[in-house]
């Protein structure tokens, strides 16, 4: 029995002898090489932060607009750090080849079984590239109005005038008409007011033109229209087309629509409404009695 015993211990020690020659074979084999590979991804990570930084602080010196920088940045970010892993991979052995063959074909298969979302980050490249808007301006797209707010890989967050955030797919977004209302430095605001044919059109047209000059945010240059549009059923229109500056579009509409009542009171003008006139018979009045 002992003789068993001793038989079993001795066969355990040569087998513990045995993995411990392999393990040791093994650190001083793939040690320096893990260690190596190790060292590669953390010298890589801050090789490509630094290039990163490099290539922001570049693009800012030119003057590039800020979306475009984040695309460019994140996007070089992840090219960098995926060439560092393949480098880390490669050092310790791994047939990063293989690697790639794999990758590719599971690529393919997620791009097959993702291609809405793919055609988004398709849609985002040709925003960033094409800037037919960004960050900050005032669009109408999709049947919505509002400020843009950030451009992502997928979709554009776009902000209400009521603080509503509304999330756009960029694939819908570049597929329709979008209307930049703040591309241009300057824009034109086209107001109708209505007055009574009975009133006098000449000074009512001076009233006009008068609050459009002497309104300091009303821009000289293009010059102001002040002209007769069209002769309704109940009123005469007059359009009135001023330039100002885009962050002063709404504040300028206001302030006029609020002089020229003013000064329509001021100046006995009537803005008319909608009225109808009925003429009845005096016979048939009394037949129907």
């Amino acid at each position: 029995m002992l003789q068993k015993i001793e038989h079993k211990i001795e066969n355990y020690g040569t087998a513990a002898e045995h993995y411990g020659d392999v393990a040791m074979s093994f650190a001083a084999e793939y040690g320096l090489k893990l260690l190596g590979a190790i060292a590669i991804f953390i010298i890589g990570r801050w090789i490509a932060k630094g290039v990163l930084n490099l290539m922001k602080g570049m693009m800012k010196r030119g003057n590039v607009d800020e979306t475009l920088i984040s695309f460019a940045a994140n996007v070089t970010y992840v090219a960098l750090i995926l060439v560092v892993v393949a480098a880390a991979a490669s050092n310790i052995g791994i047939n990063t080849t293989s690697f790639v063959a794999i990758f590719a074909s599971a690529g393919l298969a997620i791009g097959l079984a993702l291609k809405d979302t793919l055609a988004n980050v398709g849609a985002a490249v040709l925003i960033i590239f094409f800037r037919p808007f960004k960050v900050g301006d005032s669009i109408e797209t999709a049947g919505v109005v509002g400020t843009v707010k950030a451009i992502s890989l997928f979709s554009t967050t776009l902000t209400t005038a009521d603080n509503r955030s509304i999330i756009i797919p960029n694939g819908a977004l570049i597929g329709g008409n979008i209307i930049n209302n703040t591309g241009n430095a300057t824009r034109r605001i086209d107001m109708v007011f209505d007055i009574d044919y009975k009133d006098d059109l000449k000074l009512s047209k001076e009233v006009i033109m008068k609050i459009l000059l002497e309104h300091p945010k009303v821009l000289k240059d293009p010059v102001s229209v002040v002209a007769i549009g069209a002769l309704g059923q109940n009123s005469v229109q007059i359009f009135v087309r001023p330039w100002v500056l885009v962050e002063d579009y709404l504040d300028v509409m206001f302030e006029i629509t609020e002089l020229v009542k003013l000064e329509f009171d001021n100046h006995q003008i009537s803005i008319p409404f909608p009225q109808m006139e009925l003429h009845v018979r005096r016979e048939e009045l009394l037949s129907s009695l």
